[in-house]
């Protein structure tokens, strides 16, 4: 019942120290140029350096040409290949690679056809709709990601210390994933003490999760 933990938007050797050390299971790294938290393919590959061996590097793109995508999944060394625009079912699948599909999750999105669609898709990431691609802080309806498969989801969109313990109650979800949610005083700066309390939520949630699971 453990619920796997990603940090996105990391771009300081600090910050991804401080995630291994309260054992966080990925880190999100932004190839997306208009993001405040781009980071360029030989930035990436010093922070990725810093990872153990147990702890994934997921690199977001967004409506990345493939040939671009390969090319800093090769330089930086990343695992997972986190597709976060609008990319096509097919588009997605000729990739080759190991990869999760975000989903942007509006009032009209109908969740079950593109999960549906994007069937190559190891995990699915829901997120909340905004005029960007994802770090905007804000929280979609919950109730849209309830009677899927939650095995595969990943539940993101302005999750923080506060809520995610709500969230895993609720959705149950593979993972959780925050980036603004653990930001310090610029998009490029995470808070230590919203790491720890995010990290301490998503335990929490899990150890009561158990503790109903044993009727205790």
């Amino acid at each position: 019942m453990r619920t796997r933990i990603k940090f996105c938007g990391l771009v300081r050797p600090g910050d991804v120290d401080a995630a291994v050390r309260l054992g966080v299971d990925a880190i999100g790294l932004v190839f997306y140029e208009p993001s405040p938290r781009y980071l360029d393919p030989e930035t990436a590959r010093e922070l990725r350096r810093r990872l153990p061996s147990f702890v994934v590097a997921v690199g977001l793109f967004v409506n990345a040409a493939p040939a671009l995508i390969a090319r800093t999944r090769d330089t930086v060394g990343l695992d997972v290949i986190q597709l976060h625009g609008d990319e096509r079912p097919e588009e997605a699948a000729a990739l080759g690679l190991r990869h999760w599909k975000a989903h942007r999750i509006t009032a009209g999105y109908d969740l079950g056809a593109a999960i549906a669609a994007h069937g190559a898709a190891e995990c699915h990431l829901l997120d909340s709709a905004s005029a960007g691609f994802g770090g905007s802080g804000l929280v979609f309806d919950w109730a849209r990601a309830q009677g899927h498969d939650s095995s595969r989801l990943i539940v993101s969109g302005g999750i923080d210390g506060g809520n995610v313990g709500a969230a895993i109650e609720r959705l149950g979800p593979f993972a959780v994933d925050t980036s603004s949610g653990i930001q310090g005083g610029s998009a490029r700066v995470k808070d230590l003490a919203r790491m720890e309390a995010f990290v301490e939520a998503v335990r929490a949630a899990d150890g009561k999760r158990a503790a109903t699971a044993a009727g205790g």
